[in-house]
């Protein structure tokens, strides 16, 4: 009996060690993975990442972006795996079961299984860096995802946060799936009625979104080397981002991977950056690539069809939880979903459910955007869109070889034209259905122009090459549904007629201080306050201000009062440039003369009462500061900032910088603009970078690289990029494996 009571104790002993062995196991064999990874930390914190495979550069990448800021991975992925609420309570349950209606974890699974073994050995070596980070960090505390499992790159397979996807108006879904939905059936063929979707950008992340109207997206700028000094190539990576959105990082390995630039958190790619023989841009497309479909739903033997020509489909059904965070623990909310082969329904409208259609192809996705990562020319580069998977950005290209290229958004459905594909369409008729996509081809691409340069500002791509550009009558007009804004017609007067491009010069341009859209918002003023009658009761008042704006040149900086003038004017509803009065402008029944009148001296009275005086200049006004390591950044006025010399680029300033004030503030503070920016030159033998981050690079405030390099960025001055292992030699901080 004793006997057999010791075999007992062994056997439950041995079988409470069996996870605890396979734990060591697993931890030895990512304590083996680092040791084929070097990670050298240069004086400003960046990771320059060598290792012995692209999978093992995927390994160390990932890991130190894990040590600069986690809480940004992992939010990142809690939002596109839909699982926000489960961190930040019930306020977020619509936005993740709006993530939900398009991302199935047991899909992604499947598509993991089905991947190239290449694709899936860097999806492996992602979940292994960050699952070796937090077992070597135990005082790292995960919100929510304690294990980080392979298939979960897929969810979030391209550089902007949720994308596509966050067109869906989060509170006509709330409208829609708050309450039973019931469907009027046998509503024969209707005019296509109803609304496009929220316009969100591309590049908003879920936590940081404000109902202000800065524009966001980014500029690119190719330089063909018949305009440059040194005959080679040059690029600007401007994105235009939420601050603090992307790490900057340099991933090598022996199997040919060797590129430096912007990753978004929690991905392993480079999403804006280059090699040491191309470079690569994103921008914000206003391409027209998704589609609302009105369908005609009827419900008939107890269950619910669509029609769809002289058919009767079923409506797919399933059933959605959405767990969520409350005081005392978690919660749960249940939704019953549906579907076509359009897409999920995301609202209603006149009687039919909304089904919305986009590009769903996060394999695919994940494909293109590492094999951007590793072609080393325009021929390669080309080849990887191929995927068509680049669905909400533009890309300005170049190479070492001298090429230089616009290459417009790559997932562009081909559609009939006789549609109205700007408006919801009847989804009971066939002809409406997507008919495969247009060839890269097919688009309005500019590769190699006469004129030695291409942009774009988020724009359309009619006037991307100057007299060069592609001409958009042959287009149809779905293939892009924006038009010129202020900072394409400033990019268009900095790079025609000049062949003199240097590093150093296409910086400048890319500073470039002129503000275009004053040109037509100030003068009008000037002519409204000479018109007025001496006995105007605002002619004296506002005097010495129109003087100031009537000598100036429409330049920003950190001295000009013009510039504070002008911007509040802008703000208070005044004229053309004005930003939709977020201030609160004067009364629209007014005479349009006595509205800018009016709006200016709002203008004047808020910069005296919130500065003292209405002679208040720009900087001390405009702002940066980053005094925590928040997402939902705080800002304080008695706490340190640096004045910022550019403005929004509402404006037409290329350099953005989205400021206003914050609760409790005074002072305008960014929290969205220029965020890393670069220039970078292809010789012939070497490539030469200079670049600058938001902040800094490390998101915890204890570090040096918390904010070192704030007044680099306000300021325009950017950092010398150590590209070659040889440049770090005298500016290392730290060269260590992960884990050490």
């Amino acid at each position: 009996m004793k006997m057999r009571f010791r075999h007992l104790l062994i056997a439950a002993a041995c079988t409470a060690c069996i996870p605890d062995l396979s734990a060591r196991t697993e931890l030895a064999e990512w304590q083996q993975q680092a040791q084929n990874v070097t990670i050298i930390r240069d004086d400003w914190g960046i990771a320059h990442v060598y290792g012995k495979t692209d999978a093992d550069a995927v390994f160390g990448a990932i890991y130190a972006q894990a040590e600069d800021d986690f809480n940004r991975i992992e939010t990142n992925y809690l939002n596109s795996m839909g699982r926000l609420a489960e961190a930040e309570g019930e306020s977020q349950v619509w936005r993740d079961l709006r993530m939900k209606l398009f991302i199935d974890p047991a899909e992604m699974k499947k598509l993991y299984a089905a991947a190239p073994e290449s694709l899936r050995k860097l999806m492996d070596a992602w979940a292994d860096g960050l699952n070796f980070y937090l077992a070597t960090h135990p005082e790292v505390k995960p919100r929510v995802i304690t294990r980080f499992e392979p298939w979960m790159p897929l969810t979030f397979s391209e550089g902007s946060i949720g994308g596509d996807i966050e067109r869906v108006n989060l509170g006509q879904l709330e409208a829609f799936y708050g309450r039973t939905p019931t469907p009027r059936g046998d509503i024969e063929r209707p005019q296509a009625t109803g609304h496009r979707p929220e316009d969100v950008p591309s590049h908003e992340s879920p936590v940081t979104s404000h109902n202000d109207e800065e524009p966001r997206g980014s500029n690119g700028i190719v330089i063909a080397p018949s305009n440059t000094v040194n005959k080679a190539p040059l690029l600007l990576i401007n994105p235009h981002t939420s601050f603090f959105f992307r790490s900057e990082l340099q991933m090598v390995s022996e199997e040919g991977l060797n590129a430096y630039g912007a990753s978004t958190w929690g991905q392993f790619f480079i999403y804006q950056g280059f090699s040491d023989k191309a470079g690569w841009m994103h921008t914000s497309s206003s391409v027209d690539n998704i589609d609302e479909y009105l369908e005609t739903i009827v419900r008939k033997d107890g269950g619910l069809f669509y029609r769809y020509g002289s058919e009767e489909r079923p409506v797919q059904v399933k059933t959605v939880s959405v767990p969520y965070r409350t005081a005392t623990g978690m919660s749960e909310r249940t939704f019953t979903v549906y579907r076509t082969h359009h897409g999920p329904i995301v609202r209603e409208a006149d009687g039919k459910w909304v089904a919305m259609r986009i590009m769903e192809e996060p394999l695919k996705a994940l494909q293109q955007s590492w094999g951007r990562t590793k072609a080393r020319n325009l021929r390669e580069y080309l080849q990887v869109m191929e995927l068509h998977t680049n669905s909400s950005n533009n890309t300005l290209f170049a190479d070492a070889e001298g090429n230089v290229a616009y290459l417009h958004s790559n997932f562009v459905p081909r559609r009939d034209p006789k549609f109205n594909w700007s408006r919801p369409v009847d989804g009971s008729d066939p002809a409406t259905d997507w008919k495969g996509v247009h060839s890269v081809d097919e688009s309005p691409n500019v590769i190699n122009p006469k004129s030695g340069w291409a942009y774009n500002t988020n724009n359309f791509p009619y006037t991307a090459a100057g007299p060069d550009s592609p001409k958009q009558s042959d287009y149809p007009a779905y293939m892009d549904a924006g038009s010129e804004n202020a900072r394409g017609i400033h990019a268009i007067r900095v790079l025609k007629d000049r062949k003199d491009f240097t590093l150093n010069s296409l910086l400048a341009a890319a500073f470039d201080s002129y503000m275009p859209a004053f040109e037509g918002s100030i003068p009008p003023l000037l002519k409204a306050w000479d018109a007025a009658p001496a006995d105007h009761p605002l002619k004296a008042k506002l005097r010495e201000p129109i003087e100031q704006l009537r000598g100036w040149d429409y330049r920003w900086g950190v001295s000009s009062v013009p510039t504070s003038l002008g911007v509040f004017y802008a703000t208070a509803g005044g004229g053309r440039g004005g930003r939709g009065g977020r201030a609160g402008g004067a009364a629209p029944a007014l005479p349009e003369s006595e509205r800018m009148l009016q709006a200016l001296s709002s203008a004047v009275d808020r910069l005296t009462n919130d500065f003292g005086s209405w002679k208040t200049p720009w900087g001390e006004i405009n702002r940066f500061q980053r005094i925590s390591p928040e997402i939902v950044h705080p800002f304080d006025d008695t706490k340190p900032s640096i004045p910022v010399m550019f403005t929004s680029a509402a404006y037409g300033s290329l350099a953005s910088f989205g400021a206003s004030p914050k609760p409790g503030t005074k002072k305008w503070y960014g929290t969205s603009g220029n965020s890393f920016v670069a220039v970078v030159e292809f010789g012939k033998d070497s490539v030469r970078a200079r670049a600058v981050s938001a902040g800094g690079e490390s998101g915890d405030p204890t570090s040096k690289h918390f904010n070192d390099q704030a007044t680099r960025y306000a300021t325009g001055n950017l950092r010398t990029v150590y590209f070659y292992r040889a440049q770090l030699r005298g500016h290392t901080e730290r060269e260590y494996q992960p884990g050490k």
